[in-house]
């Protein structure tokens, strides 16, 4: 079995999501993120994007409840079975993990986004504007 089903683009994450009444975004990112720097805003497609911290904040210790957390947030959110999981964080390295991990536990298709919600630093050392979710235009809101 392969570590998980691939990389794909926040605009193709896009495309899944509007078509696929049962896949599901899973924002991986720390509940200081989502509060601070943001959330996808998916009720153009009538979604809600599942918030599972890969790690918490402060520290970034890794969250040991991951897998019973996102089993829980998948049903919570009308997951179908074989509907594709796509896991998004602030770049896309905990996403891929989190993929990895969810595919070894037998929750698949399982994808990472790749750029993730503020893609990689432009020149100025600065996310958001190269790559990413908010880079290519997608809904997103904060709190």
């Amino acid at each position: 079995m392969a570590d998980y089903a691939g990389d794909i683009t926040p605009g193709d994450a896009w495309r899944i999501l509007s078509q696929d009444s049962g896949a599901v975004l899973v924002d991986v990112r720390s509940q200081a993120e989502w509060s601070f720097v943001g959330l996808p805003d998916l009720t153009p497609v009538g979604k809600k994007p599942a918030l599972v911290a890969w790690a918490h904040f402060p520290g970034m210790a890794a969250n040991k409840d991951f897998l019973a957390e996102l089993r829980q947030a998948l049903a919570q959110v009308g997951h179908g079975e074989a509907s594709p999981v796509l896991f998004l964080c602030r770049s896309g390295a905990r996403s891929r993990s989190a993929a990895i991990a969810a595919t070894a536990a037998g929750i698949a298709p399982a994808y990472n986004i790749v750029g993730g919600f503020e893609g990689d630093l432009d020149g100025a050392g600065h996310r958001g504007a190269s790559g990413g979710w908010k880079a290519e235009g997608l809904p997103w809101r904060q709190t």
